[in-house]
């Protein structure tokens, strides 16, 4: 529904021999508009050094702002250690203006060894960011992460943090209100806010082992206040995921949440996201929101910052509304219109059980149109699991107006034909792309004993147009012994070699052959092109739809992803192959996922899985197996796809 675009400065901070005290790690930034300028304020960690007879690294907080050219120039250190309560290091700034003075709140910490109690919250306050006027402990007991909102709510300062995050249990998201704003550091009033902290509690859905941090400061909005959070999987074990999502908040009652991302929009997939002091984090620390463009920053494996922009407005659209809410029709209508549609409410094709070869289930179809009939090729299971490939046609693309009684295609060679009664073999999942007079399938072959595969076969137009089904004889054009499917040619040549996207494994990926014959694919470097994104809606496996079709800005390619649910859906992507064969941009969240009784149960539950599509007059049909046993048909316009992909 929408896509991330990084920084093209990304890191946009990083790390610097020529400054001692930021030379081992700068990340986590918070940015303000001072006066027309992007300032951020962001952690800084001098190079370890022995310090009671172990390396110490200490942190402070420097300043940056950004230049003209979308730079970032260090300004230096605003804030470093000179109370006891602050002795060993000042992390994590968050920055707030109110009433003519910036509040700029930190993690303070008084004891090392570090332990819960000596890490509290502090803040500081500066009315330039030049030079700080006062600073104070504000907790007195273990909390991080605190933001004053910006504005008073219910006429009271209120503030937000994390408490208990580093007792060994799951932080809870807390506010705290107060009369005056010199009451923050009042040790008696967080004293006796204390004796009841469950009635401040947030709380927002997470799941036992997940926990949940402040990112950003929140942000005042149409909806509510925005709050970009940190989204923590497996936290109690070894293989944490540190991704970032959003709520809504209510304007007027803060500890009421509105609405939230299903899951995290960004996780750890570029260098140096995945590999730093800390490996695989990303750590929202600040946001801006201009006009609909957000601008999220956060931290990269503890080590730089980093920014990334989305639409405000289809992030929102993106989340889940709370029970009882009402979802604002602006919303409504944009979800509408950037997620498929389907055509009808019942499927365009079922089993026929007056046919044994297609009696199981239809399902994973292609698509060609050619001289406005629209060919359907779906992939049709018999009850011994033997798989064909089925044939119909539509004229107005949302009904049949023609099926086979036969199959047009059957397996033929010993990489298809069954080897164990009874098991799954045959011709599965075909793509099929036009070549010059020729059309190409693609499909995977499979007997049931060795790894499926990638096959091709071709037809001449002519033939195919006639039903003359004279297809040449089937070859494999992936590598031996590996696990390969979902392939599709380019209709275009790339760097005039035809490519082959395809699915190793769990990824997409890319390989290149001078011929059709493809007798160079035991050399296949099976190049990455799309990988899973841990803790997204598409973090297990990916693997192409149909084949990726060209646009003035790029190669579009949808795909399907499956989550930790197991549920498959489809998302889109925008590809550069010809230069540097890299995804401009990709969808945070699913385009299309199963809802109707059809898509969720069948062969296999919760299953969207389109192999074909059909652009006519700005439209894009797609035709899919639903639950791996029936074939529908879905639409959205072409120019919602590349909003989604953030093509402006």
């Amino acid at each position: 529904m929408f896509s991330i675009k990084k920084s093209k400065h990304n890191p946009i901070i990083k790390p610097d021999p020529a400054h001692e005290w930021e030379s081992f790690a700068t990340f986590n930034g918070c940015p303000i508009n001072v006066r027309g300028t992007t300032t951020i304020l962001y952690r800084a960690s001098s190079a370890p050094k022995k310090f009671e007879s172990t390396n110490f690294s200490l942190s402070t907080i420097g300043k940056a702002v950004r230049t003209v050219s979308g730079k970032w120039t260090t300004k230096g250190q605003l804030i470093f250690p000179v109370e006891s309560w602050e002795r060993y290091g000042c992390e994590d700034p968050r920055v707030s203006y109110i009433n003519g003075t910036y509040y700029v709140f930190y993690t303070a910490l008084s004891l090392f060894p570090f332990r819960g109690d000596g890490i509290k919250v502090a803040v500081a306050l500066s009315k330039d960011l030049k030079t700080i006027q006062e600073r104070h402990l504000v907790t007195p007991f273990n909390a991080k992460a605190m933001s004053l909102f910006p504005e008073k709510i219910g006429g009271k300062y209120t503030v937000i943090f994390a408490l208990h995050t580093d007792d060994g249990q799951l932080a809870k998201i807390s506010l705290a209100q107060f009369e005056k704003i010199e009451d923050m550091w009042n040790e008696t009033k967080w004293n006796e806010w204390y004796k009841h902290p469950d009635d401040w509690s947030i709380q927002i859905p997470r799941g036992d082992n997940e926990q949940v941090e402040i990112g950003a400061p929140p942000i005042r909005t149409p909806h509510g206040w925005l709050l970009v959070y940190s989204h923590i999987k497996n936290y109690f074990s070894d293989n944490k995921i540190f991704g970032i999502g959003a709520v809504l908040l209510d304007a007027k009652n803060p500890k009421k949440v509105i609405a939230q991302t299903k899951t995290p929009f960004i996780v750890p997939e570029t260098e140096y996201e995945k590999k730093g002091t800390v490996p695989n984090i990303t750590f929202p620390s600040g946001a801006i929101l201009e006009d609909d463009k957000l601008e999220v920053f956060y931290g990269g494996a503890d080590t730089v910052c980093a920014s990334a922009e989305m639409s405000y407005s289809a992030l929102v659209a993106s989340m889940t509304f709370s029970k009882g809410e009402v979802v604002p029709a602006a919303i409504k209508s944009y979800r509408k219109a950037h997620t498929f549609a389907r055509v009808g409410d019942e499927p365009l094709l079922t089993p026929d059980k007056n046919h044994p070869w297609e009696s199981r289930a239809v399902l994973n179809p292609a698509a060609i149109e050619i001289e406005g009939t629209a060919h359907i090729l779906y992939r049709a299971m018999s009850d011994d699991n033997t798989s064909t490939i089925g044939h119909a046609t539509s004229q107005n693309l949302k009904t049949l107006k023609k099926r086979d009684p036969e199959p047009i295609y059957t397996p033929r060679a010993p990489f298809e034909e069954k080897r164990i009664p009874g098991g799954n073999s045959g011709c599965e999942d075909a793509r099929v792309t036009l070549i010059d007079d020729r059309i190409y399938m693609t499909y995977t072959a499979y007997n049931g004993v060795e790894p499926p595969a990638i096959a091709l076969t071709s037809i001449k137009q002519k033939d195919f147009v006639a039903g003359i089904w004279e297809w040449s004889s089937p070859i494999l054009i992936s590598k031996n012994g590996i696990d390969d499917k979902d392939g599709a040619l380019f209709p275009d040549k790339i760097n005039d070699k035809y490519a082959l996207i395809h699915r190793v494994n769990h990824a997409v990926c890319i390989d290149y052959s001078s011929t059709l014959e493809f007798k160079n694919r035991d050399q296949f470097k099976d190049k990455v092109i799309l990988a899973p994104r841990p803790g997204m809606w598409d973090s297990r496996k990916v693997g192409i739809a149909m084949p990726p079709f060209i646009s003035e800005y790029g190669w579009i390619m949808l795909y399907h992803g499956i989550g930790d649910d197991g549920a498959y859906r489809v998302g889109a992507a925008l590809l550069n192959i010809s230069d540097t064969e890299e995804v401009i941009s990709r969808t945070a969240y699913p385009l299309f996922e199963a809802e109707t009784e059809f898509e969720k149960k069948g062969e296999v539950n919760n299953v969207v899985f389109p192999c074909g599509a059909v652009v006519r007059e700005d439209t894009l049909y797609i035709y899919y197996g639903g639950a791996d046993s029936v074939v529908g048909v879905a639409t959205i316009k072409m120019r919602n796809i590349l909003e989604s992909l953030g093509v402006e």
